[in-house]
């Protein structure tokens, strides 16, 4: 339902480090800034949005912890997260993003992707 990848680093020196990640999603996206203690997500998606098919959500930033269960059956989750991480999140888990420290936040997908495919129990 919820799958926690690693951001790869290739190289570091005294300016700071290097990551990447491939994607072949384009258009908008969105990039938040979430203050420690806060929470967001608290919904699902049906994978009606492409961009929603799954979630894809990477971590820039501080640490956060990850709650999620599914919907239609008995799995569930909590995952402590720390930048850089890319998050994946399937069709049909609800999820909530807490945030440990100040975070910042770079989602896949732009606001009109979920506006059809948000869904809040």
């Amino acid at each position: 339902m919820v799958e926690i990848i690693p951001i790869a680093k290739i190289g570091e020196d005294e300016r700071g480090a290097t990551h990447y990640f491939d994607t072949d999603r384009t258009g908008q996206f969105i990039i938040a800034y979430r203050k420690a203690g806060s929470s967001s997500g608290r919904h699902y998606h049906k994978g009606i949005a492409a961009k929603k098919n799954p979630e894809k959500i990477i971590i820039m930033k501080g640490s956060a912890t990850l709650h999620w269960y599914d919907v239609r059956g008995e799995a569930k989750g909590s995952e402590k997260v720390t930048a850089p991480v890319m998050i994946q999140i399937h069709p049909w888990a609800w999820h909530e993003l807490i945030a440990d420290t100040d975070i910042v936040v770079f989602e896949l997908n732009g606001l009109e992707d979920g506006r059809e495919d948000t869904f809040r129990v």
